[in-house]
């Protein structure tokens, strides 16, 4: 039982790795022992992440891809088992948000652009669809493996002006319910689908929405801290230890949840 939490020699594939977060965790997990591969657009970006983890000793790889072109994504998956011969692992950290999908203080739903709404809509809930239906293919041949899912407060209850950010998140935490479901029935009850949801961490997407230049908050980011009980914005690293929980043995009978991670927000009470 002392090795529950391992992930030594775990291949984990991140999408969207070279983000903020994504970047934060592929290095702890690296650091743990797992042979990380960073997915994403940025190859400059990925590759000095890569660098960064092999000067420390690490495992890693980085491949250029597009979440929601299905003949790119296997294409990644055929050259990760040809390097590891496995998935152990798929972390959907891929998303963003649009302005056109955003509803600004001065405007109303009406102002909604619907073809920006549209591709919120996909690079977060196609996206993640897209890269599970790949990256389960050598799970369900291994019979065993793990996905996490990225989440958000918006999937718990709206929040103002993110319509269509919050509307995919949702739709995220409903296909994690559904895939824990269907892939433990259908293939094996060794694999195991589960979320992970972040409260209000500070990256480069929303880093000018809750803070200004000077570091100070804007309106938005006191709303955000006053309904914090923790009275500040997570870190980068505080999501690493429950994503090791849920990519190790130590979940083993969990599957379909989502992890709140959030200092508190959502369950904030007046």
């Amino acid at each position: 039982m002392s090795n529950i939490f391992s992930v030594k020699d775990k291949v984990v594939v991140i999408t969207g790795g070279t983000g903020v977060l994504g970047s934060c965790i592929g290095k702890y997990l690296a650091s743990e022992g797992a042979k990380v591969v960073i997915l994403g657009r940025r190859k400059e970006e990925g590759d000095a992440i890569v660098k960064e983890i092999k000067d420390n000793g690490g495992e890693a790889m980085f491949l250029v891809t597009d979440v929601m072109d299905k003949d790119v994504v296997e294409r990644n998956c055929a050259d990760i088992l040809a390097a590891y011969g496995k998935v152990d692992s798929l972390l959907n950290a891929a998303g963003g948000n649009m302005p056109g999908a955003t509803i600004p203080p001065s405007g109303t739903f009406f102002d909604v652009n619907v073809s920006e709404f549209e591709r919120v809509l996909n690079v977060n809930l196609t996206g993640t669809v897209i890269p599970t239906q790949v990256f389960l293919k050598p799970m369900v041949k291994a019979g065993k493996g793990t996905i996490v899912n990225f989440s958000s407060m918006a999937a718990f209850r709206p929040l103002t002006r993110v319509m269509g950010y919050g509307a995919a998140k949702a739709g995220i935490s409903n296909f994690t319910a559904f895939m824990a479901n269907e892939v433990a029935v259908k293939f094996s009850p060794e694999i195991r689908v589960n979320a992970i949801a972040p409260g209000f961490f500070l990256t480069n997407q929303n880093r000018s929405l809750l803070t200004n230049p000077d570091g100070s908050y804007t309106e938005r980011g006191q709303d955000v801290i006053r309904q914090t009980p923790f009275k500040r914005f997570g870190r980068a690293e505080e999501l690493c230890g429950t994503i090791q929980y849920l990519i190790s043995d130590a979940s083993s009978f969990v599957t379909g949840t989502v992890a709140v991670v959030d200092g508190g927000f959502n369950v904030f009470a007046m």
